[in-house]
């Protein structure tokens, strides 16, 4: 399996509140290892059951990056052993 993903999965949760729609990413497709087909790793399954495959882009690097500075406790953030 190549460790790059060709598309990237989404859940889709319309919001009552705000405007736009919420976009979650869920996982993501790679070429299958013997042939023609995809190979989908999800780590979450949407409720409603709808998954959108998207191809990958810059904007979701950095939206990802972003996000997991978030979670970063205080220490790992300087460098810090976990």
């Amino acid at each position: 399996m190549s460790n790059d993903p060709v598309l990237i999965a989404y859940g889709v949760k319309r919001s009552r509140t705000a405007k736009r729609n919420i976009w979650k990413r869920i996982g993501c497709a790679y070429p299958h290892d013997t042939g023609a087909g995809l190979t989908v790793l999800l780590d979450v399954l949407p409720l409603d059951g709808r998954i959108i495959l998207l191809e990958p882009d810059t904007a979701d690097d950095r939206r990802l990056i972003a996000e997991a500075k978030r979670f970063k406790s205080p220490q790992q953030a300087k460098g810090g052993a976990v």
